[in-house]
């Protein structure tokens, strides 16, 4: 037996034991299932003891495994970071900015070569982030997302970036139908669209005392580029926070047809993890470009 374990069969090990079951970690490694099971037995060899009992359907761990997968993950993960903050720091990394589809397509691209005037040395990578789920901030410098409250994450700075207060629009070829000053039932016979759930409608006939009436379905859209497409073809009326469409109202491309509003607890926020920290000032520039463009 050689003095040096077989590092690749301990990687494969500890997904498999992470994983759950040989198959998981085929997947996740993107291997044959056959692959796992010659490194697992590469690896019982080399200890010359099992690691696993296969008496039942599927293996299980035992226990000096489960104590061995629980160290070897805590080390793989260090020797993560190692490689990272290594890679970071031998070659020049572009600035990460997550963004959520609405702040990306609505707000962020159309103004990334104003941007790119001001700093040409700063290189951009933009992702998107996904509303309700976790960001990696080793991974991701900046992150524009909505929330309502500020944002707490352990190790991460918020700052609030725009207003989420939203308010009933739709196309000004639907809203010939009405007259000057619509009124809520009226506004909502022109059929509603709705981003993720009916939530905000449920809010929106709460402040317009149509508490007592039933929120209709509707078309309900994952995301919400595609309600505001929807809201530019005229396919109803959607309820949009006016930060993210103030062009489409400006050119007229989306009429406001009421003043009451909802969502004002709700809000756009920046996040900026360690790595930002370790971006220096191009993580700062950035910050600060943007706060400066909110107008």
């Amino acid at each position: 037996m050689t003095s040096t374990p077989p590092l690749n069969a301990l990687r494969v090990f500890e997904t498999v034991v992470r994983a759950g079951s040989f198959s998981a970690a085929a997947d996740e490694l993107c291997v044959t299932q056959s692959a796992i099971s010659h490194q697992i037995h590469a690896l019982e060899a080399w200890f010359g003891a099992k690691l696993f009992d296969r008496e039942g359907r599927r293996p299980l761990p035992l226990p000096h495994a489960v104590d061995l997968a629980a160290s070897l993950s805590v080390a793989l993960a260090d020797i993560r970071a190692a490689c990272r903050r290594a890679r970071e720091s031998g070659m020049s990394q572009p600035l990460v900015i997550a963004a959520i589809p609405s702040v990306a397509v609505c707000w962020l691209i159309p103004r990334l070569a104003r941007f790119r005037a001001v700093h040409p040395e700063i290189d951009l990578r933009i992702i998107y982030a996904v509303h309700g789920q976790s960001i990696d901030f080793q991974d991701v410098h900046l992150a524009f997302v909505f929330s309502r409250g500020v944002p707490e994450l352990p190790g991460v700075a918020a700052t609030r970036f725009l207003p989420g207060i939203s308010a009933p629009v739709c196309s000004p070829q639907l809203a010939a139908r009405l007259g000057d000053a619509p009124t809520p039932a009226e506004i909502v016979a022109l059929g509603l669209l709705h981003d993720s759930d009916l939530s905000g409608w449920r809010a929106w006939f709460d402040r317009a005392g149509l508490g007592d009436r039933e929120v209709p379905p509707g078309t309900v859209f994952e995301d919400f580029n595609l309600m505001r497409a929807a809201a530019l073809s005229g396919q109803g009326v959607a309820l949009c926070p006016e930060a993210m469409i103030r062009p489409d109202l400006e050119a007229g491309h989306l009429v406001r047809l009421s003043g009451i509003q909802v969502l004002e607890d709700c809000g756009y926020y920046i996040l900026s993890g360690a790595r930002a920290d370790r971006a220096g000032t191009d993580a700062r520039d950035f910050l600060d470009w943007a706060l400066g463009e909110r107008g």
